[in-house]
């Protein structure tokens, strides 16, 4: 239970610090105390479960470093229709050892105008299709009950043309102009798009869009539909901080910052990943640890690694709690498309000389596309290019190229250079969707055996693992998206479908596809769960193999050892590996391997994970 002087404890903790930074970014004392004002209010609003869960919390800052975090990310209505739905399906979410659910974009947008969800028209208003903000606030009270955590967007770098605040502004009202970016004739616009890269050049080409009946400009880097806010203006800043409070009251206990880099416009730069970003991040940070430290960030920030480790923070002053491993997960169908793991091995070493204190998503897909930004300097020693390679790479994963037997989607793509991003679900794209086709039993036991792969590889990777819905059952693309001219010219609606209920009745049959995905996932997830190796600070480092097609990774804590084993290739591969003088047994079959272990025989598309005995 909260202490009374809990509140005080933490605002006294980084009342220095937070006000010494709002003063460096705003140098307005009045606005910075308006700030602490709203934030005690939100304490005294926020319910004492939610207090005690703070608390205990606090107790156990690690708490979500353990290795019993398993996530899924899942659209509302694509899940269960509405927000009660979901609410009605949580014993389905643990039957799949789920204790963290993402539900994607769920606020108010404009219908055929959302961008997914991602043009919030009212921060503190459901999507009336999906519910109210009380349903919400019934789902997070029941997920709690059940040990489940749920998260959710927070986009904060733009508002849909239809928010409050832009239908004032374009009205001409100043004061509401001034919370984005207004420009009354193209010189200066014309400056920033001679630095700032354009988000979807062929979709939606630019960075501003004229607004005829105001005869002004304003920055829409993503779409002409989202505005970007102005987060040089303290109003902003502190207004998204009580939406954010607001929305953490609701009993969200991860609130996923949608787009970081860019919240921050500078003249002369590319507008991303400015310092001040980083003053606004640890300043939600501090604010969310003086009034609801349960809450984690979860920042997106789509770059490599190694470049987004400041988004962390430091130990000392701390930022995002958690990020998204991204390249990783595009490096992971690379691998699978050239059956060559030299490129995922060097990613993983990087990921694994990082601070341990620093925890990364782990994902196959996510409800966006796959875009390939790989390492392309490394590829280059090998003799890769990328424009052709990048054609190789969506030429396989559409089932053109490769011996592939995946399917799916181009998004986004420039005939001019050549660039495109890939749409599919993890089955469709290991070739379960054609096996089923084809009725083809071999072919799908190969798909399935990669799909299985492929999630026990994730699992071993240091983090948390997210599955998107769907997945657990192999659920294959849904081409019905082109019926609807709302979603028809936005491919990645393919992996977006909604889910089957009656192919996941079938998760208790073992001659069912979904019943042998299903069951397999359910004894990886369990492995992970019992296994102490798997926490996210474990050591991890990866191993020659002898055959670039097979990837081994090691993971060791606290005396207990484990090696994972993974053939990416569609052929049956020996490989060897130097390990110390200690036998070995397979977790999931049983099977006892002898020291040394020079020769280890793995099936096509298999895996071992390998324990210490």
């Amino acid at each position: 239970m909260a202490k009374q002087g809990d509140y005080t404890r933490r605002y006294e903790q980084h009342h220095d610090e937070l006000r010494w930074l709002y003063m460096e970014l705003y140098d307005n004392g009045d606005m910075f105390a308006e700030l602490c004002d709203n934030m005690q209010r939100f304490y005294r609003e926020r319910s004492k479960g939610l207090k005690a869960a703070d608390s205990k919390r606090e107790a156990d800052k690690d708490w979500y470093k353990h290795n019993d975090l398993l996530g899924m990310m899942l659209y509302i209505d694509n899940f269960a229709g509405n927000i009660k739905g979901v609410e009605s399906r949580l014993d389905y979410i643990e039957q799949c050892n789920v204790n963290y659910i993402h539900l994607m974009p769920f606020l108010d947008t404009p219908e055929g105008r959302s961008d997914g969800g991602y043009a919030v028209s009212d921060f503190r208003k459901v999507q009336e299709r999906l519910g109210t903000m009380e349903d919400l606030e019934s789902l997070t009270e029941a997920c709690h009950k059940k040990g489940i955590n749920v998260c959710m967007d927070f986009v904060m770098n733009h508002t849909s043309e239809d928010h409050e605040w832009a239908q004032r502004a374009r009205k001409g009202e100043g004061e509401y102009m001034s919370r984005y970016f207004f420009f009354d004739n193209s010189y200066i616009p014309s400056l920033y798009e001679k630095t700032v890269p354009q988000v979807f050049p062929t979709t939606a080409p630019g960075n501003f869009t004229w607004l005829p009946e105001v005869e002004h400009f304003v920055m829409t880097s993503f779409y002409p539909y989202q505005w970007d806010l102005n987060y040089k203006n303290p109003r902003v800043f502190n207004e998204m901080m009580y939406n954010f409070l607001y929305l953490a009251n609701r009993g969200i206990d991860i609130i996923r910052i949608d787009a970081v880099p860019y919240i921050w416009k500078e003249l002369n730069t590319q507008c991303r990943n400015l310092p001040q970003v980083h003053t606004i991040v640890r300043m939600m940070r501090m604010i969310s640890e003086i009034v609801c430290p349960g809450v984690l960030l979860l920042g997106e920030v789509v770059m490599e690694p190694e470049k987004v480790v400041p988004y962390f923070g430091t130990v000392e002053k701390p930022e995002c709690h958690m990020l998204y491993n991204v390249t990783t997960m595009a490096t992971t169908w690379h691998t699978v498309a050239t059956r060559d793991t030299r490129l995922l091995k060097r990613q993983l070493d990087i990921v694994s000389a990082l601070p341990k204190e620093y925890i990364f998503l782990n994902y196959l897909r996510c409800h966006d596309d796959i875009g390939w930004g790989l390492d392309y300097n490394t590829l280059r020693e090998d003799g890769i290019r990328e424009r052709p390679h990048k054609k190789y790479l969506n030429d396989y994963f559409q089932g053109y190229d490769g011996e592939s037997n995946s399917r799916g989607e181009l998004y986004n793509a420039d005939p001019v250079t050549g660039d495109a991003r890939f749409c599919g679900t993890t089955a469709s794209m290991c070739g379960i969707e054609k096996a089923g086709f084809e009725q083809d039993e071999a072919g799908m036991a190969r798909a399935i055996r990669m799909d299985v792969m492929l999630h026990a590889y994730m699992f071993m990777q240091s983090g948390i693992p997210v599955l998107y819905s769907g997945d657990e059952i192999a659920q294959v693309n849904d081409y019905t998206y082109k019926e609807d001219p709302n979603k028809a010219a936005d491919s990645r609606y393919i992996h977006r479908g909604a889910m089957n209920w009656t192919l996941a009745g079938n998760i208790s049959d073992p001659d069912t596809v979904e019943g042998r995905v299903f069951a397999q996932l359910g004894q990886l997830e369990q492995i992970r769960k019992a296994e102490k190796a798997f926490v996210s600070n474990a050591d991890m480092w990866t191993m020659d193999t002898g055959d670039t097609a097979v990837l081994c990774i090691g993971r060791y804590f606290d005396g207990d050892k484990v090696i994972g084993l993974f053939n990416f290739s569609e052929y049956d591969k020996t490989v060897r590996i130097q390990e110390d003088d200690e036998d070995y047994v397979d977790m999931i079959s049983g099977k006892k391997f002898k020291y040394r272990m020079n020769e280890i025989q793995i099936p096509a598309y298999g895996f071992y994970y390998l324990k210490k005995k």
